[in-house]
């Protein structure tokens, strides 16, 4: 408990603290660039997929199979980053994720062929899902160390940078090639990490797991117990849960508008930019509504807010109601995510953040092609509604595990 102490000491403003506080202040914000870093070079990529396809010649089937491997890639480097955290600390594999993301983002634009594509989104999705586990378990420590419930602000910088990325990438797609943009990503990446690994380098996670009392949500240096680990697979689904939501709106949302309702391709388009804008306002704002409201009252607040707004965005009758239903949407859905992450990571360390990424990251995967079999066997509205069924389950879930990990608002 000496360590925890001096940070308390440090923080509140004792001894040592204008160090302390303007160290945790350059942590954060080297933080926050690494996540908005992630959601640049992941969006700029995105952007690209239909040159690339055209690049390498890949059928629809084939350009999904090669797709696989982000999703492969993520998932298997997901469930070993923990472990990698735990070893060498989360502050050094997020800098060396972030070094290898930057580099593997430019390896699709230098292949020819479907199999090629396969095997080097292998590599960028293994970076992908190692950067995420890593820097989320870096967020944990650094939450706790502020006593601020900030991870919130964390995604937003990853949305932010996604929109950023998206929004550049689709500005280069007419004047640059897929290999000249990609490799330019690659440069960024690259130098911004340069700037920014250095912080995370020189100072060490700010709380270490025999820091965390007891009383407020015990997270040992050794194995997490067997109701620890039943409690994050909790949070895990609560994660997928929204991740479902949003890979189900990214893929489905303008098809839906389109389809069903006959909205201009421009506006049916724009629906998930107004899921993603109230999703990104939602974030910036998480912060302020985890002080009020405490994480559970969040939780259950974001799931009844997401399954009200869903329900009238599969549902609604015109296209403007639907609109406003993919907003309440996004609002809902907003601050689920790093709040399931956050109390993951609080019970059991980097595993735990390992776990419930690892479990948000299938829901994004499973919505897509669950929505497209459901849409086949009843309607895409019927389908759609799945994701308010999910966000009133992850509401119910968030209420039940409300005594589990740290809660220091409620």
């Amino acid at each position: 408990m000496p360590l925890l102490n001096k940070v308390r000491t440090a923080v509140s403003g004792g001894p040592g603290g204008d160090t302390a506080t303007h160290s945790l202040s350059r942590l954060r914000s080297a933080l926050t660039l690494f996540f908005a870093l992630d959601g640049f070079l992941f969006a700029g990529w995105v952007v690209r997929i239909p040159a690339v396809k055209q690049q390498t010649g890949a059928s629809a089937g084939d350009l999904g199979l090669a797709l696989l491997g982000v999703s492969a890639g993520a998932v298997v480097t997901m469930t070993l980053t923990g472990r990698l955290c735990r070893r060498y600390g989360s502050h050094a594999v997020t800098v060396a994720t972030a070094v290898l993301l930057s580099l593997s983002v430019a390896l699709p634009a230098l292949t020819r062929s479907p199999l090629a594509l396969g095997l080097v989104l292998l590599v960028f999705g293994a970076a992908y899902g190692g950067i995420n586990v890593a820097m989320n378990s870096a967020a944990v420590d650094l939450v706790t160390a502020l006593r601020r419930p900030v991870m919130p602000s964390f995604h937003a910088a990853f949305s932010l940078g996604g929109m950023l990325g998206a929004g550049i990438g689709g500005l280069l797609a007419g004047s640059l090639s897929p290999t000249t943009h990609l490799l330019g990503l690659t440069v960024v990446g690259l130098a911004l990490t340069a700037a920014a690994g250095p912080v995370l380098l020189r100072h060490p996670s700010p709380a270490l797991p025999e820091t965390l009392a007891a009383p407020t949500g015990p997270r040992t240096a050794g194995k997490p117990s067997r109701a620890a680990r039943r409690t994050v697979v909790v949070f895990g689904v609560i994660a997928l849960c929204t991740a479902y939501g949003e890979g189900a709106l990214a893929d489905w949302g303008a098809l839906h508008l389109e389809q069903d309702l006959g909205a201009h391709p421009g506006v049916a388009a724009a629906g998930y930019s107004v899921f993603a804008l109230t999703m990104t306002a939602g974030r910036l704002s998480g912060t302020l509504l985890l002080e009020r409201l405490g994480q559970t009252r969040t939780l259950v607040a974001g799931g009844a807010t997401a399954a009200a707004g869903m329900l009238l965005g599969a549902l609604a009758p015109t296209v403007w109601a639907t609109l406003l239903g993919f907003a309440v949407t996004g609002l809902g859905l907003a601050n689920i995510f790093p709040v399931a992450v956050a109390r993951a990571g609080a019970i059991a360390g980097p595993g735990g953040v390992a776990t419930a990424s690892t479990l948000g990251y299938g829901g994004m995967l499973l919505g897509p092609p669950s929505i497209g079999f459901l849409a086949d066997w009843f309607s895409l509205p019927v389908a759609l509604t799945t994701v308010a069924v999910l966000a009133a389950g992850a509401a119910a879930m968030g209420y039940w595990a409300r005594n589990a990990g740290a809660d220091p608002a409620s």
